[in-house]
């Protein structure tokens, strides 16, 4: 029988020659890069961490690793702790001691890749109770690692777990870890959203302005838009006092959560931002270079930005730079350059939450106030 193979929303290839990868490796070879800048970590909020039932919090462990706690539930996006990745040294210690982690409840797999997931830091992480939301085609593999209580999602399939509504959303990779089985699973993001939680009307956004998208269009409040979004505290086409999310009673609930996984730039952002009120997204920055070779699967700085409007979040975490060294770009110059895009594009210094490793976030749901 056939192997089922995924592809992308827009049939885009990601195969590379024979002779990209050796042009490739030539670049590597001429380019000198400076690794010496290692992003700083600190000692994470252990006994809050383990206590915890009532805040939202992120807690960065490195990668693609967060913790994330939800409406009581300990989540875990694609757990790596491993001290190599190939022949490259991890260049930071985790930000949580795999010993020190709370109980898992969730873990959430984007995709195959090593880089995400990796299987020892996996069956380290479960207990009798944890449960794994996986790309679909990517059940029987775990399996056959001994791994169980996985649940398959196709893009934009949903599950609801104790309250909480996980869906799977497009990105724009591919994925494989042996000679044979490329793309025989798919790829994606997560956004965690209160189940009672009213969901966006695709095709009708409402900025911070009160103005629907089509309004937003028109020629005579563009520079309003633009002069609004200069402000400082200005993000996203949501608005925390008119857009909130709230039950159908109007009480406040828990913010939408939205992990990006690991992805090129493509249209697909701005249909999750149209589909959900999202209030805090992780962000893909690293692993770009060169970019005529890595570019159809990670973005760059500047375009991890643009995705970051395209979905209409109030937040914006970077993540996946800075951990391994996956290509030829650096932790350094990724800030460096979003920062400047940041600078450029007058997107305000609220909107992007840069965070170090063991750093929790913490949102109070009922206030809305962010702290670390």
């Amino acid at each position: 029988m056939p192997k089922v193979r995924y592809i992308n929303a827009n049939n885009l290839p990601m195969g590379k020659t024979l002779r990209e990868h050796r042009d490739r490796h030539l670049h590597r070879r001429r380019k000198k890069r400076d690794y010496s800048y290692i992003i700083p970590n600190q000692p994470p909020k252990l006994d809050y961490l383990t206590d915890n039932r009532e805040d939202v919090t992120l807690t960065w462990v490195g990668h693609s690793t967060f913790l994330i706690q939800y409406a009581g539930l300990n989540i875990l996006t694609d757990p790596i702790w491993a001290k190599r990745m190939g022949i490259g040294k991890r260049l930071s210690e985790p930000g949580i001691p795999i010993e020190k982690v709370p109980p898992i409840d969730l873990i959430l797999i984007s995709h195959s890749h090593y880089d995400h997931m990796h299987i020892a830091s996996i069956r380290r992480l479960l207990n009798p109770k944890t449960q794994l939301i996986v790309p679909v085609g990517l059940k029987k593999k775990l399996a056959r690692k001994q791994i169980e209580h996985c649940i398959e999602l196709a893009w934009w399939e949903e599950v609801v777990i104790q309250g909480v509504r996980i869906t799977f959303v497009p990105t724009q990779h591919w994925t494989r870890r042996t000679l044979f089985d490329a793309n025989t699973s798919h790829w994606g993001g997560f956004v965690l959203e209160p189940a009672a939680a009213v969901k966006a009307i695709p095709g009708t956004v409402v900025s911070a302005l009160g103005l629907t998208n089509e309004e937003q269009e028109r020629p005579d409040v563009q520079q309003g838009l633009s002069e609004e979004n200069e402000e400082p505290g200005s993000c996203g086409r949501w608005s925390d006092t008119q857009n909130a999310n709230m039950t159908a009673d109007g009480h406040p609930l828990p913010p939408t959560v939205y992990f990006a996984g690991d992805s090129g730039y493509f249209a697909g952002f701005r249909e999750i931002g149209d589909r959900f009120r999202v209030h805090i997204t992780m962000m893909p920055i690293g692993a770009y270079e060169p970019e005529w070779f890595m570019g159809p699967q990670h973005m760059n700085p500047e375009q991890a930005l643009q995705a970051f409007r395209d979905v209409g979040a109030e937040i914006m975490i970077p993540m996946h730079y800075g951990t391994f060294k996956l290509s030829d770009d650096t932790a350094e110059e990724a800030l460096a350059r979003l920062e400047a895009e940041r600078q450029r594009t007058h997107t305000s210094r609220d909107c992007i939450k840069l965070m170090i490793h063991g750093e929790t976030m913490i949102v109070h749901a009922q206030q809305k106030v962010i702290e670390s």
